[in-house]
């Protein structure tokens, strides 16, 4: 099997994802659901795990991850 390839980025309120820019993500901060609906469209293809706030997570129910991986802070 071939490893996976893709990047990594983290979508929500900026204190909590900040810090995932450090570790090489794409950091996509956003402060309210509508922010967060507008990130998750302009992701591009090649990113495969999505790390979202619970806010970022609430407010993206329903949408579909395609072939994203979806992790979800406590």
């Amino acid at each position: 099997m071939a490893p996976a390839t893709g990047t990594v980025a983290a979508i929500g309120e900026e204190a909590l994802v900040g810090g995932f820019g450090l570790a090489g993500a794409r950091v996509l901060p956003a402060g309210d659901p509508a922010a967060v609906r507008a990130a998750w469209q302009d992701l591009p293809p090649g990113v495969a795990l999505v790390i979202l706030t619970p806010a970022a997570a609430a407010a993206l129910v329903g949408q579909d991850p395609g072939r994203r991986l979806v992790a979800v802070l406590p």
